[in-house]
């Protein structure tokens, strides 16, 4: 998306806000939000004022909320950077992107997958203390002088 196109959303929406403002709507710090400005995560040109201060539309706010979720769920900033840069270019990459979310999904699904063995094994281990505990007998439970 163009920076005119993103200026266009800001406009039409009427909504234009400051760095603190997003940082409070995204979770982001602003010192995070102008590492994602520089690294070039965004998929347009932030705005600023006369003044040099920055102002991001809705659709600025939209995009760093995706941004949020795929960097919490651990997507490389290699490829969050590829991302955006795929989006920049507008119409015609689609395929790309599918292949980097593609690739994004299955390794979350492998991390679920992986936490929920640990889930099962740490479910179990409560529920041996617990047993244990209710019966008196919690003496001698992984005690290594035993």
């Amino acid at each position: 998306m163009s920076g005119v196109a993103s200026t266009e959303v800001s406009e039409v929406s009427g909504q234009s806000l400051s760095i603190g403002e997003v940082a409070e709507r995204t979770g982001l710090s602003v010192h995070a939000l102008r590492f994602y400005e520089r690294e070039g995560l965004l998929v347009g040109p932030v705005r600023r004022t006369s003044g040099g201060r920055r102002r991001y539309s809705s659709f600025d706010v939209d995009w760093l909320l995706i941004c949020v979720k795929l960097r919490e769920s651990g997507m490389p900033l290699a490829d969050l950077k590829q991302f955006a840069a795929l989006v920049r270019q507008g119409p015609g990459n689609e395929a790309e992107r599918l292949r980097l979310l593609d690739t994004h999904q299955r390794r979350v699904d492998a991390q679920i997958e992986a936490l929920e063995e640990c889930r099962t094994v740490i479910a179990w281990k409560v529920g041996v203390y617990a047993e244990h505990l209710a019966r008196g007998e919690a003496g001698g439970l992984w005690d290594p002088t035993a």
